[in-house]
């Protein structure tokens, strides 16, 4: 069961905060705080803060994975303050999730809600996970700019 929460949590992820800009305007590099919630089959929720540099805004643009799945995003689309995201996270043995996700975003905030489908044992299972962020300073801490994380 934590792999599966680590998956709902992965695919609730599905815009970090570099990944909630494009068109119109960047966001903003800084410090940022997210909280993951998953919502559905089971609650769950977690929070991270995480340092954003100029140089890491396009590589997280490209959407996010983690070091369970690798995730593709064929349908990203990210202009006018909105967020439109469909693809598929695949878990290293080749577990497969669909995931959908719209939103909003500002270049210091963004909000997601996600939809997950994949099976367990042959049986379908789905599940619903929301993503808010905020960036929270121009400027990260000494020990998170160099790391970061």
């Amino acid at each position: 069961m934590k792999n599966l929460t680590a998956l709902l949590l992965a695919a609730a992820a599905i815009a970090t905060p570099a990944a909630a800009a494009q068109k119109t305007e960047t966001i903003k590099p800084g410090y940022w705080e997210s909280t993951n919630r998953l919502l559905s089959p089971i609650r769950d929720s977690s929070t991270e803060k995480r340092c954003i540099t100029p140089a890491d805004v396009e590589k997280f643009m490209n959407g996010p994975s983690n070091r369970h799945y690798a995730c593709t995003y064929p349908t990203k689309v990210i202009d006018d303050g909105k967020i439109t995201l469909k693809g598929t996270c695949v878990s290293k043995k080749g577990r497969k999730v669909a995931v959908e996700g719209e939103g909003s975003y500002t270049p210091t905030s963004f909000q997601i809600n996600a939809r997950i489908a994949s099976e367990l044992f042959g049986i379908p299972l789905s599940g619903r996970a929301s993503t808010e962020a905020r960036r929270i300073s121009d400027t990260c801490p000494p020990t998170t700019a160099s790391s970061g994380k």
